[in-house]
């Protein structure tokens, strides 16, 4: 039988605190009803001999010390069933599409279990984003966790819904493989208006019939903002692990999500740390990263995409800084190629996929593509260093071979990185592309790209040629 109490003491913020005279149970659910006869549900935060600390999901507005608190014996779960493909919930878990009610095969805790790291597989295969500035020089790997880093004002939403209605598992699985492809799309902290935009584009597209959609707008409680990823990685374990999809999780955004801990932390009057986040924030960031993966013997797996907006566009600001600590890399939306409307604005100097070299090549991508993107980021590189060089004595007072680097690097944003939130590149489309690039610098500056792929893909330019041997003779 549930116990009914009637002694709340104190409600702070999204905070309501009460009195028991008996244990009860870390993260239990629990139902508060006001005297106007509202329904609130909350969860158990801290627990004492003879206090609780609930965390209110609908918010504490009409919660007074009238209020009776109920104790439900178990922790929020997730209702689970295959169908939930081509529905939108709400931040905690409920259909705001209009549908049919959810009917679920099964129900589980949203904490999730930790993956045995005896039991885990190590990512290896390529997801094909349909980005040039990904596929080709940053590649996400089936199980990789690889943050999308972005500041306040750029276009990371358009590039979070290009990948999720392009995304792609190659088709060249190995024999027998029944495997689907499934997308977890979860905002948290989101206008109305951004969440029109994606709904929209999924609808137009549709990528919805292959997504589920979580939806926690700015206007919702900060406590179901703290829900709202563990209930989307719990389907994603489900229809990775129980039904063998291939989940591409995408979370957008995580600094929405850090600043509604630190608001609880607030809350609870806890000692703040660096920047007044919780001191916590490192092992509670890594209950949801950690959820990617893949598990030996199995064949679904699930890859995360983290979307976080670095305050300032400091990447040392806490939130980047640990999240780059536990993901395996990052892709970083770039404010100057925004400002050139460069689309979608990925600078692919300070980006870094720490599995790449581990999912392509020869049975996975094509057996060139870690010499072109080796000699594409060198290349890219020199190019970008010699544009502050030229600010000082002018592009006439470099040499030739200068020259070349400087058209490289303006060619390598207008073409490679270049290309739009509505076109799709395939793998052999973006290594075309890069060839091309590679093809405007002399064959000898070629000197990361092994011999046998210059003679099968290097294209001579025949004027380039042409003014080279005048230029020999001349000397």
């Amino acid at each position: 039988m549930q116990k009914e109490y009637k002694t709340i003491t104190e409600i702070s913020g999204p905070l309501v605190f009460a009195e028991i005279d008996e244990p009860i149970g870390y993260d239990e659910i629990v139902e508060i009803e006001t005297p106007n006869g509202d329904v609130r549900r909350g969860q158990v935060l801290e627990t004492s001999s003879d206090f609780v600390a609930i965390q209110v999901f609908e918010g504490t507005a009409g919660i007074d010390r009238n209020s009776s608190v109920r104790f439900l014996g178990e922790t929020l779960q997730m209702k689970l069933t295959e169908d939930l493909l081509g529905r939108v919930m709400s931040g905690s878990g409920e259909p705001i599409d209009g549908g049919p009610e959810i009917e679920p095969d099964e129900e589980r805790p949203i904490v999730g279990a930790a993956i045995n790291p005896y039991s885990r597989e190590y990512p290896q295969e390529f997801i094909e984003t349909g980005v040039s500035a990904v596929d080709g020089m940053n590649t996400l790997i089936r199980g990789q966790k690889l943050p999308l880093f972005s500041a306040s004002g750029l276009p990371h939403n358009d590039l979070a819904l290009q990948i999720a209605r392009q995304a792609s598992v190659p088709e060249e699985e190995e024999e027998g493989e029944d495997t689907e492809f499934a997308v977890i799309f979860c905002a948290m902290g989101i206008t109305q208006e951004e969440a029109n935009e994606f709904m929209d584009d999924f609808e137009r597209t549709g990528a919805l019939e292959r997504s589920v959609v979580f939806m926690n707008l700015a206007d919702d409680p900060a406590v179901e903002r703290i829900v709202t990823p563990r209930l989307a990685l719990t389907t994603a374990e489900y229809l990775a692990f129980d039904k063998g999809y291939h989940v591409l999780t995408i979370m957008t955004d995580m600094t929405n999500y850090c600043e509604a801990l630190r608001e609880i932390g607030a809350a609870r009057e806890e000692v703040p740390g660096r920047r007044g986040y919780p001191g916590y924030m490192y092992t509670d960031l890594a209950t949801l990263y950690e959820r990617a993966g893949r598990i030996k013997g199995q064949e679904g797996s699930i890859t995360q995409l983290p979307i976080l907006t670095m305050p300032s566009e400091d990447i040392t600001h806490p939130i980047p800084d640990l999240t780059g600590y536990i993901t395996e890399g990052q892709i970083i939306v770039d404010g100057d190629l925004n400002s050139q409307g460069i689309e979608p604005p990925v600078d692919v100097l300070p980006s870094l996929s720490r599995l790449m070299d581990d999912g392509i090549g020869e049975g996975f991508t094509r057996e060139d593509h870690e010499d072109v993107a080796n000699q594409l980021y060198a290349a890219y590189a020199e190019g970008n260093d010699l544009r502050d060089l030229v600010n000082i004595v002018g592009r006439e007072a470099l040499s030739e071979r200068d020259n070349k680097y400087l058209d490289f690097a303006d060619r390598f944003e207008e073409e490679f990185v270049q290309q739009g939130f509505d076109t799709k590149r395939g793998i052999e489309e973006t290594l075309g592309i890069g060839w091309d690039l590679l093809s405007t610098l002399p064959k000898a500056e070629l000197n990361r790209v092994d011999e046998e792929f210059i003679e099968t893909y290097y294209v001579e330019d025949e004027a380039a040629t042409e003014a080279e041997t005048e230029e020999a003779e001349a000397e």
